[in-house]
């Protein structure tokens, strides 16, 4: 299953600002891909700058991993929801909020991503899992419709995203990506 069998239906407008940035492949896939390459970019980072923000009241190096980890548990969550064909809505996050709790100032970079990765793992394995008829079934996510292969994708992308502004904004100097 690929990117482009996902019907507009499947996906709200506003994560085609992810999902644009994925490239051609199938889910699976990219998700395998995805490990590795997301491993060697983040341990180029060097770990004295775990705790550094690019500006004021932006976050740092560890709350994007930990933001990461959390938006991936949250959309492996609805995944499996919306998969075990439970028609719950789902409420969104409030993804400021979930940084200011996180406490990353606790964190090590190496340690974050090992649970990074560990997440990711976990997301592969859980689609993997999905039949056919699974990844095309639809629900409610954020007051919007949504499909279960819409949301792989969407993780792929989302952290495309945050690792484009890592480069960008964290360490314009350097391409880690």
């Amino acid at each position: 299953m690929k990117l482009s069998d996902i019907k507009p239906t499947e996906i709200p407008a506003y994560y085609t600002t992810y999902t644009s940035k994925v490239e051609e492949g199938t889910l699976i896939d990219l998700l395998q891909k995805s490990i590795e390459k997301a491993r060697k970019f983040l341990t180029n980072i060097p770990v004295e700058k775990t705790h550094f923000a690019y500006a004021p009241e932006k976050w740092t190096v560890a709350d994007l991993v930990q933001h990461l980890i959390d938006a991936e548990r949250i959309f492996a969550y609805r995944a499996l929801r919306i998969a075990r064909f439970d028609k719950t809505p789902l409420p969104s996050f409030e993804e400021n909020d979930y940084a200011k709790m996180a406490q990353t100032n606790r964190r090590t970079l190496p340690d974050l991503i090992n649970e990074y990765t560990t997440v990711r793992q976990s997301t592969l394995q859980l689609f993997s899992s999905f039949s056919d008829e699974m990844l095309q079934n639809t629900g409610t996510a954020s007051g919007q419709n949504i499909s279960v292969r819409a949301i792989g994708f969407i993780i792929l992308g989302h952290e495309i995203h945050h690792f484009n502004v890592l480069t960008e904004r964290y360490f314009t100097t350097e391409n880690f990506w």
